[in-house]
């Protein structure tokens, strides 16, 4: 069976290389990887999403959710801590950019959970004061009270809030991973299903990342886990669609922007305004990876009238909500960015609950954008 969508130049590696050829052989396995849909299918998949869309939240009611969604993000994380997601080993075989020095096994596969935490709207930035209490210290005062570890972190504090009520600063190497050769920034870290797997396997003594989420409660998570090291990684709130509170290193520093299950969680009117302002982020020739929801997911076919905000924007019952992209919007957002696609492909796989015997069809997109070399962009624009 043919893998669905287009890469950069040739068919896409499956997840993995299960192939429902036999389909008496259905509910022999959970699940099946790229299954075509046939028209019938498709057909079917948007007369629900007709349907489901009759009924459209009121205009105070969507203001609502917007004014309040980083407390709808607290209230998951509170309830959920680490245990709702999974950790993606997967990203690997998919995204072999984040271990690039690495032999990754190609059978690993996605997990059937979904998603991330997300950035969206009102938000503070990341603050200013170390953990302990201390405040912003001198180290030497510091050192009598804090273990050496404690001293890393209090350094990384000091440094963002010099960046952030400074920003000339950052521009003087004064940042958290400002020494490093290959810097990752992920989007939407919840708890640090994405990081963690990439500080397991990239042993890069080069390396480091970033990574931030719209809720303060996530953040907490990742730096409690016992796997946070403030030399190899830094956390920090940041609400993306604020784009007066900077980030904590300079523009062109980043080899990679992840974005897991995050862009979606965004009022879609938003979306262009952080993709430009993270391809700033970017090296020239650094890239930005994403996993996101397709259209007619599972997801998006079970949500009842009444859930409904916008054409493909949705509430979920916790107050959190989400978008379903078609491969052609994504590609638009990036291309006005100024990136040049690499991949921009539909993985659509088949999961089975064989107890109940039940099929889920599960959509999402992958995609891959690079930031042009700055020789290109000068030769473009002097022609």
């Amino acid at each position: 069976m043919a893998a669905c969508g287009e890469g950069g130049g040739g068919t896409r590696a499956p997840f993995g290389r299960r192939f429902l050829a036999d389909p008496t052989r259905l509910f022999q396995h959970n699940a099946w990887d790229n299954v075509e849909w046939s028209e019938e299918q498709e057909a079917a998949a948007r007369r629900k999403v007709q349907e489901n869309s009759t009924q459209v939240v009121s205009p105070d009611q969507q203001e609502a959710y917007e004014v309040n969604a980083n407390q709808y993000w607290d209230e998951f994380y509170k309830t959920h801590e680490d245990g709702f997601f999974k950790d993606r080993h997967w990203l690997f075989t998919e995204f072999p950019e984040l271990a690039p020095n690495q032999i990754v096994s190609r059978d690993a596969k996605p997990d059937s959970e979904d998603g991330g935490a997300v950035q969206q709207s009102k938000s503070s930035g990341p603050g200013g004061r170390c953990d302990d209490g201390l405040g912003l210290v001198e180290e030497t005062q510091a050192s009598e009270h804090l273990s050496n570890s404690e001293m890393s972190s209090c350094r990384l504090h000091t440094q963002v809030e010099t960046a952030s009520q400074n920003p000339e600063a950052v521009k003087l190497n004064d940042f958290p991973g400002s020494s490093a050769t290959y810097r990752i920034l992920e989007v939407g870290c919840g708890a640090g299903n994405t990081v963690f797997p990439i500080l397991q396997t990239n042993k890069d003594p080069n390396l480091f990342v970033y990574c931030c989420d719209f809720s303060s409660r996530a953040v907490n998570l990742v730096k409690a886990h016992p796997e946070y090291d403030v030399s190899r990684c830094f956390a920090f709130v940041h609400d993306l669609c604020n784009d007066q509170v900077p980030f904590p290193m300079p523009d062109e520093t980043l080899d990679v922007v992840v974005l897991i299950f995050v862009l979606s969680a965004l009022l879609p009117e938003k979306t262009q305004s952080v993709i430009n302002r993270l391809s700033q982020l970017l090296k020239p020739g650094g890239l930005i990876l994403l996993r996101d929801y397709g259209r007619y997911d599972l997801t998006q076919l079970r949500f009842k009238k009444g859930q409904c905000l916008a054409d493909n924007f949705y509430v979920r019952g916790d107050g959190t909500r989400v978008y379903f992209f078609a491969q052609d919007e994504l590609d638009l957002l990036f291309s006005t960015a100024g990136l040049e696609k690499v991949q921009n492909l539909v993985d659509r796989r088949l999961q089975v609950n064989r107890g109940k015997q039940v099929t889920m069809y599960r959509v999402w997109i992958q995609c891959k954008y690079r930031k042009p070399l700055r020789l290109r962009r000068d030769q473009e624009m002097n022609s």
